[in-house]
């Protein structure tokens, strides 16, 4: 493993799911890590990732240019991981996901950083009608226009310990006793271990990653929705039905749904699921995947046991019941 002692990268959102991980990732690499974030009393539990002083949370708003210019000031190198599922106030998602990171871009220009890792999604397309993917899409174009050598990493759905997707559907299941299959759940999934990603992420800032190019992380498998939800059920051995929800009835619900507090359900999320999330035929032709940057993909059943454990019937103390 390439060290980098001594060098400083800031991340931009790495209080989040992904943030978290890639914060740990650089720190085993040997960075100083800034960790630039709205509010950074809450980023506490970054600093034991790694050692004394090597981890340093700074406040950070991608709608005030001064904030990130502040943020990126020294930095040898630099990550923006913020995206919005929902939005909310302020943070819309063009304000998040095309503006935010054609500023963080501007200020690795200007402060003459060479290294940029822009995190985006699989399903990013600026034609797309749903307007997470098109400003995803958004960012990714004046991302590469700004800095030409960045690498823009698109994950599929990112899986975890703190995923909000295993999980999400996993205390569904403790509440009902059904599950949805929105679109009869056919769509094709292609989950992707989020240590995975902040390794991607790691070689990237290092210039081990060919920048100016768009990569696709997908996990080793690839399988449908339904799958997924019966692979989830089985790891937490709890018998559900699995109910198809066709997607007119899914936008409908949703529609609803999306104005509670937590929007368990948006419009928006429907949508992208009449879309595979899947990395591409031309991404693994061009080598731009994770096979491609020498990572060997992390499968499901070698991680989920080890955080859905406390949704089966009796936790982590079930095997001690069944010996």
């Amino acid at each position: 493993m390439t060290t980098h002692r001594g060098k400083l990268v800031t991340v931009f959102g790495g209080s989040g799911f992904i943030g978290r991980h890639t914060v740990r990732a650089l720190a085993r690499h040997g960075w100083r890590v800034r960790v630039a974030v709205r509010r950074p009393d809450l980023a506490g539990h970054l600093q034991p990732l790694g050692t004394v002083g090597q981890i340093m949370p700074v406040q950070a708003n991608l709608r005030y240019r001064w904030s990130i210019d502040r943020a990126v000031e020294d930095a040898d190198a630099v990550v923006n991981l913020v995206g919005i599922l929902n939005e909310g106030g302020r943070q819309t998602f063009g304000a998040v996901q095309a503006f935010g990171a054609h500023a963080v871009a501007e200020a690795t220009r200007a402060a003459g950083i060479e290294h940029l890792v822009h995190v985006s999604a699989i399903g990013a397309d600026k034609a797309s009608p749903v307007a997470y993917a098109r400003t995803k899409a958004e960012g990714e174009a004046r991302v590469l226009e700004t800095v030409p050598g960045a690498v823009v990493l698109r994950p599929s759905i990112v899986f975890g310990p703190e995923d909000r997707f295993f999980n999400r559907f996993a205390e569904m299941a403790l509440a009902s006793p059904v599950l949805p299959l929105i679109g009869g759940g056919h769509t094709k999934l292609q989950p992707v271990f989020v240590g995975d990603v902040a390794e991607a992420i790691a070689r990237s800032v290092s210039g081990a990653v060919a920048g100016g190019r768009a990569y696709e992380l997908g996990g080793p498998e690839v399988k449908s929705f339904r799958a997924c939800m019966e692979l989830l059920l089985a790891e937490i051995e709890r018998s559900r039905a699995l109910m198809p929800l066709p997607f007119g009835l899914a936008r409908a619900l949703a529609s609803v749904l999306q104005i509670l507090p937590g929007a368990p359900l948006t419009v928006d999320q429907v949508r992208l699921l009449e879309v595979d999330n899947i990395v591409s035929d031309a991404a693994r032709q061009d080598g731009r995947t994770l096979e491609g940057v020498g990572i060997v993909p992390t499968s499901m059943s070698a991680v989920l046991p080890s955080y859905l454990v406390r949704f089966k019937p009796h936790g982590q103390f079930e095997h001690k019941r069944s010996s």
